[in-house]
């Protein structure tokens, strides 16, 4: 039997998400308000802890929707957080290089500069590990390794949870350091500009904007890659996670929070124009961007399920980020995955 919920505290990253389409519709918040609950944003809490919670998992009675790093990492140090979806939404993976290096292909990287984000004070830097594995794995394809190239480390004292995000018309907009946290964001991007680094990894509708605005060289796409876990990512598949408390406690939320993505997701299949705004905001991006970097049928990609596909591409993923010290120890995804929800959810009419 649930008890009575008092306040759900949820967050998503800026990328494309059941969760996010279902806050911005003011779905979820309905749904939660007709039991009694209350919705809080992480991000935009005032609390540094709870912010960070974004990428540690650490507040009780949460949920969050988005890159897979910080999911992977809170569960390899020990938390209690289960993964009651897994959404696999392609996008842009893009190995670039400045026009002035002459590197035109993968083969070409080797003996070059690559600058990878080195953020020094965060407990999981998930800008490098995703930069890492889109290199690797672009590099593995030609018979190369990370060593064969010179990486060149972008080292960065900020954190991630320096100041706290603002709703500005349904996009999550940071203030307070935003300035210096925007600078961080982009430090490999000025190292290419500045010819330090021959090479850098962007993804999503941003790093292909990037792309086009600076005329860099793509040097590969791994996102359009056929095989499924050379595309695997940070966003690939993404983690639709909640704490162990609130699936004990709470169970009733934990199934009311994927009716809702699943709403979300039905609604999109019949609404490609809108979901394309939807996702813009989301990504605080452009709708022709959101178009290039997750293509003109990205309402299709928005499916949560448990799919194979998605439980292999995670693992292999996890096992990636144990072998290259991100996390203490790999584990078993499948321990990891409660179904119940889900099953539970599907179960319902769902209404649209």
């Amino acid at each position: 039997m649930s008890q009575k919920l008092d306040t759900l505290w949820y967050t998503r990253c800026p990328v494309p998400t059941g969760l996010g389409i279902a806050l911005q519709q003011g779905w979820l918040e309905q749904a939660f308000a007709d039991q009694g609950t209350s919705l809080s944003s992480l991000l935009e809490s005032n609390d540094f802890a709870k912010r960070e919670s974004h990428f540690s998992h650490t507040v009780q009675n949460s949920v969050r929707h988005g890159g897979n790093i910080p999911a992977i990492s809170a569960k390899a140090r020990g938390r209690d957080t289960r993964v009651i979806g897994l959404s696999w939404a392609d996008e842009t993976q893009l190995i670039l290089a400045s026009p002035e290096s002459g590197i035109t292909s993968v083969r070409d990287l080797k003996g070059r500069r690559f600058g990878l984000p080195n953020w020094k004070t965060v407990e999981i830097d998930f800008t490098r590990a995703q930069a890492l594995r889109g290199l690797e794995n672009a590099l593995r394809l030609e018979g190369l390794e990370v060593s064969d190239v010179e990486i060149v480390d972008q080292d960065i004292d900020t954190h991630y949870s320096d100041g706290q995000a603002e709703n500005v018309g349904g996009t999550l907009a940071w203030n307070g350091r935003s300035t210096t946290r925007a600078r961080a964001n982009n430090l490999e991007l000025i190292a290419l500009l500045r010819g330090e680094v021959d090479a850098i990894f962007l993804k999503g509708a941003s790093g292909a904007q990037i792309a086009h605005q600076f005329g860099l060289t793509t040097v590969i796409d791994t996102g359009i890659h056929p095989d499924p876990l050379v595309r695997a990512n940070n966003g690939t598949p993404r983690t639709l996670a909640v704490d162990g408390h609130l699936l004990d406690n709470h169970f009733d939320a934990a199934v009311t929070i994927v009716e809702q993505v699943l709403r979300a997701e039905a609604w999109a299949q019949a609404h490609p124009s809108e979901v394309r705004r939807y996702l813009a905001r989301e990504t605080n991006s452009s709708e022709y961007w959101v178009s290039i970097a997750y293509g003109e049928d990205a309402q299709k990609r928005l499916k949560t399920d448990l799919s194979e596909q998605s439980i292999a591409g995670i693992q292999h993923f996890t096992d990636f980020l144990h072998r290259w010290n991100f996390i203490p120890e790999s584990f078993d995804v499948r321990q990891w995955i409660d179904a119940r929800p889900l099953d539970a959810a599907r179960a319902l009419p769902i209404a649209v």
